[in-house]
């Protein structure tokens, strides 16, 4: 069941009614109605997917458990220890016990989720003759609940919170239906207690979700399900001949559309997440406002980033190793490189598997890597920024230096889209070779010429007013106000002409584009 359908609107009503229903009805109980909802949801994606939420869901709650299990027999028998030495082998014994445990559960998942996701793109590399296909489509929303069920295992493996003793509640926390399709990934401390506890109507609270969900559809129908169509115009047919003019006009319109897409399903999750009273975690805070590539992805898919960081980074940073590696840089090649080396390192490892999270096949792992090096060459050379700025008295809290780094980081990703976009080598290399060579040639003939007469005299306008809409929104989201807020506060009349406005866009965005689903959905 995906967003964009009259299905998923009627199954948010009827979920809704039942939810409010039960808690006024007997005061308790909302979370039994989310579970029954979240389960009903998952069962139309094929009751086949239910092994594998099954298998995730069971086994980290599990783990949760053991972890507690034996912190409780370490403790009991660290009483009853005689001496320092014993109760330092107790602890140790019981610390190895809860390591093969968290072992054995990221072998289980991410196995689970690599041999689905990896293997036939990998046996494609090594034996394309061979003919072998695993023959499972991606169960919905198995890279997400993975990451969020592995975050948990390991939280409580450090001790972070107690694990969830009931497994209903936690298997709600793990399928809750308005995540599972492209997430965000959320966290068990912020995320659960508000699966569980009840929730009032509230009025207020309901119109600025269903704004939420519409200016979500905005984006997604108006801009992107428009936009995708001259995206797949111009690149998947790449020609020798087609000029940089228009590979430069594609990728803009790719970076367009893919925002429009993910973003405005992530608003649809959200606001759907908040008519039940849930405030998830925000995956998207303006990135096209970034001032540099590092920012860029503290704003992109953050809770994406935010995992990679606590999971990845920091206990690769952390290692004894690499910590010993950082402190011999330090007292021979100097203070900035003892501990900026070790941490590009690590940027460069989350990065890569940050492009294979998206994917096995090597576009997405040199877009990976491409990040990845980026922002590893960019803290390397801060100080000889910092001495350029000095040298010509650049004011770099100044309003030009902030637009220069936005424009300046804006084609650095643009850049990283190429490798995200273009699927194969060659035309990679002719695309990236035009760009810089033949940059000459009309910007529209190629492309108009395989587009509708009424996608490029309504359909692209359409879009292009959207966009507009949705970068003076971003504007006043960068200055710090809160739109919908704001919005909600207007005189009825005129509030009533912005949802007009939106309805009529979003209805007439579907005479000209029928949506294939959300990008992040095939991740």
């Amino acid at each position: 069941m995906q967003f964009y359908t009259l299905a998923y609107v009627l199954f948010l009503v009827v979920a809704l009614a039942a939810y409010y229903l039960v808690g006024r009805a007997f005061g308790k109980g909302q979370w039994v109605v989310l579970l029954v909802a979240s389960l009903s949801f998952y069962a139309f994606s094929g009751w086949q997917n239910f092994a594998f939420i099954g298998v995730t869901a069971l086994s980290t709650w599990a783990g949760g458990l053991a972890f507690a299990h034996f912190e409780g027999q370490s403790k009991a028998a660290r009483k009853l220890a005689e001496s320092r030495d014993e109760k330092k082998a107790i602890k140790r014994r019981f610390t190895r016990k809860k390591r093969w445990v968290l072992l054995a559960m990221l072998v289980l998942n991410f196995g689970i989720l690599s041999y689905i996701k990896y293997v036939d793109v990998l046996v494609g590399y090594l034996a394309p003759e061979s003919g072998f296909s695993v023959g499972i489509l991606l169960p919905l929303g198995i890279s997400f609940y993975t990451f969020q069920s592995v975050s948990y295992v390991i939280d409580t493996y450090n001790g972070k919170y107690d694990p969830e003793r009931n497994f209903a509640k936690y298997l709600l926390f793990v399928s809750f239906f308005p995540q599972l399709i492209q997430g965000p990934i959320n966290r068990f401390d912020a995320l659960a207690h508000q699966l569980y506890e009840p929730h009032a109507f509230d009025a207020r609270r309901s119109r600025r979700a269903l704004l939420q969900i519409g200016y979500g559809a905005l984006k997604k129908f108006a801009i992107a399900d428009i936009l995708v169509i001259s995206v797949d115009a111009i690149f998947d047919h790449v020609n020798p001949g087609l000029p940089g003019s228009v590979i430069v006009a594609g990728i803009l319109l790719y970076a367009v559309y893919q925002y429009a897409d993910f973003s405005g399903g992530i608003d649809i999750v959200l606001g759907s997440a908040l008519l039940f009273g849930i405030e998830m975690a925000p995956n998207f805070r303006q990135p096209y406002f970034s001032v540099s590539l590092g920012d860029f992805w503290r704003r992109w898919h953050i809770t994406l980033g935010a995992w990679m960081r606590d999971y990845v980074f920091y206990p690769f940073a952390l290692l004894p190793g690499v910590q010993k590696w950082g402190k011999w840089l330090t007292a021979h090649c100097g203070k900035h490189i003892g501990r900026t080396l070790p941490a590009c390192v690590a940027n460069i490892l989350v990065f890569f598997l940050v492009g294979l999270w998206h994917g096995a096949e090597s576009h997405f792992i040199l877009w990976g890597l491409y990040n990845g090096l980026v922002i590893a060459a960019s803290d390397m050379l801060a100080p000889v920024w910092d001495r350029l700025n000095a040298l010509f008295h650049v004011n770099v809290e100044g309003r030009a230096h902030r637009v220069f780094c936005i424009v300046r980081t804006f084609i650095v990703v643009n850049i990283g889209w190429y490798f995200d976009r273009i699927v194969g080598a060659g035309d990679l290399a002719t695309c990236f070779y035009n760009t810089v060579f033949s940059f000459h040639g009309d910007l529209f003939v190629p492309v108009m010429a395989r587009l509708t007469p009424e996608l490029q005299v309504t359909a692209l306008p359409l879009a292009f007013a959207a966009t507009v809409a949705v970068f003076v929104v971003s504007v006043f989201k960068e200055r710090g106000v809160d739109v919908a807020d704001a919005i909600l506060d207007w005189p009825v009349v005129v509030r009533g002409i912005l949802y007009a406005a939106i309805v009529i866009a979003v209805a007439s965005s579907f005479m000209f584009a029928s949506s294939t689903g959300f990008m992040y959905a095939n991740f």
